[in-house]
């Protein structure tokens, strides 16, 4: 699974799931920064990549359009980076299972 972190999280979490989730990305590197939500929607889309954010847009029109692509909410607030790679890697099989399901767009991570 690939996740496409959106700009509120660090590009510095990458290096640290990479061996759980090979292929991730960043906006930054795909060129996506201070990009329109229906952009990094549709880079998405079209790339195979679940969107992690904490910005509630992306929750909303995953509940408008569904999926592809998925989406994973962190409502976490304020949080450090290592906290966030801590969530990442400790929910992993509720990832990888919310990425294998049909039917689920939204995946919400506390």
């Amino acid at each position: 699974m690939k996740l496409l972190l959106d700009e509120n999280l660090s590009d510095r979490i990458i290096p640290q799931i990479m061996d759980l989730y090979p292929d991730s990305a960043h906006v930054k590197t795909r060129a996506l920064i201070q990009s329109e939500d229906v952009q990094i929607w549709e880079y998405a889309k079209a790339n195979n990549f679940v969107i992690v954010s904490k910005d509630s847009d992306f929750h909303q029109r995953g509940l408008l359009y569904g999926h592809p692509p998925k989406f994973i909410y962190l409502r976490i607030g304020n949080c450090s980076t290592a906290k966030v790679i801590q969530i990442l890697r400790d929910n992993y099989t509720i990832i990888i299972q919310f990425g294998d399901a049909e039917q689920e767009s939204i995946l919400v991570l506390t």
